[in-house]
């Protein structure tokens, strides 16, 4: 099968791999219908992380079953599903608990000899406990960008404003404008905040903050940022802060411009990021988050999806096939795109 392979910073290409097989009953195979890159790939597209050369890429995506093994019992074959960004299964305690990102019998899509998301076909461990169904059948292009994302970042934004606390009638502050600092923006929205100002300095980015729920704009980095914050909230600070980079500096905003006592939601893949525990101490305010366990949130967020109540595949702005997944991924990295959409089949 065709898959995008990493070979080194700056290059990843389609190349061949061996076709996926179930090698143990509670698999599935998927053939991927669309994927897309995430902002965390970048780190190692930048050389940022450690990446094992000639191994494939890609952790999102939604597709056909196309096979089962002999103790799967949720999903069948021609069934629609949507992957979660860790497979997990289900069972655990971490897993009964909500955090199938750490399922003791789990892992990554792209990792440890896994398949990639971004090739022509998966092969899904722990099937039952990580893929999930899409009833109905027709979905339109926009339904199925939206199910995309909720296989990580619509997911990973909702988790931050699940960990900072976000209720309805608060003020929220998203640093971050990428995929997933938009979709906490969308996410805090859902779940009643009043006031959500959205940090960006990027004309179109600020545009989709705008539809998805922001009341304000900070355009603005670092002290300066912080500033203007303040000045929304008549000195106070948010109710709740999501951070949605992974940076030292996105970090220290966030708890700067939180107000005593509230928390910080951060779901960005932390790089040079140190807490300033002083502060933190004496203003009470807390920090949670982490990689997101979207399979949790993926239920009640799907429904919202099939109901058109959210729309969070427009932060898919960009798309090709597997032939230009080199080009998706520089179009990201060099901030052309929020978030690229690969076409890889067909239902």
């Amino acid at each position: 099968m065709r898959a995008a392979i990493f070979h080194q910073p700056g290059h990843i290409e389609t190349g061949d791999r061996p076709d996926p097989v179930i090698t143990q009953p509670t698999d599935a195979i998927v053939r991927v219908v669309i994927a897309c890159v995430c902002g965390s790939d970048l780190w190692f597209y930048r050389g940022d992380s450690p990446f094992e050369a000639g191994a494939p890429v890609g952790h999102e995506f939604v597709g056909v079953v196309e096979d089962v093994g002999s103790k799967v019992r949720s999903v069948a074959k021609g069934d629609l599903v949507i992957a979660p960004f860790a497979f997990s299964d289900g069972t655990c305690p971490h897993c009964r608990h909500g955090v199938h990102t750490a399922c003791v019998n789990g892992g990554f899509f792209a990792n440890g000899g896994i398949d990639g998301g971004q090739g022509e076909a998966v092969r899904v461990p722990l099937a039952d406990g990580t893929l999930v169904g899409v009833p109905g059948s027709g979905h339109s292009d926009e339904t199925m960008r939206s199910l995309l994302t909720l296989s990580d970042v619509m997911g990973t934004g909702h988790h931050a404003a699940v960990c900072a606390g976000v209720t309805a009638g608060g003020t929220v502050a998203v640093v971050g404008d990428g995929a997933v600092g938009l979709s906490g923006v969308l996410a805090a929205k859902r779940l009643g905040a009043e006031q959500v100002i959205a940090l960006s300095r990027h004309a179109d980015r600020q545009d989709l903050a705008r539809q998805f729920g922001a009341t304000n704009i900070v355009p603005s980095r670092g002290d300066e940022a912080v500033e203007a914050v303040k000045e929304l909230t008549g000195g106070v600070g948010v109710d709740a802060a999501l951070e949605c980079v992974g940076t030292g500096q996105a970090m220290e905003t966030a708890i700067a411009i939180a107000r005593p006592g509230s928390t910080v939601g951060y779901v960005g893949v932390p790089h040079g990021v140190e807490f300033p525990v002083q502060t933190m101490f004496f203003q009470n305010i807390g920090v949670q988050g982490g990689g997101a366990p979207v399979r949790a949130y993926l239920p009640e967020l799907l429904d919202d999806v099939l109901a058109e109540r959210i729309d969070p595949g427009k932060v898919l702005d960009y798309e090709t096939d597997l032939d230009g997944i080199g080009e998706a991924y520089a179009a990201m990295d060099e901030r052309r795109a929020i978030k690229s959409l690969v076409r890889i089949g067909s239902l």
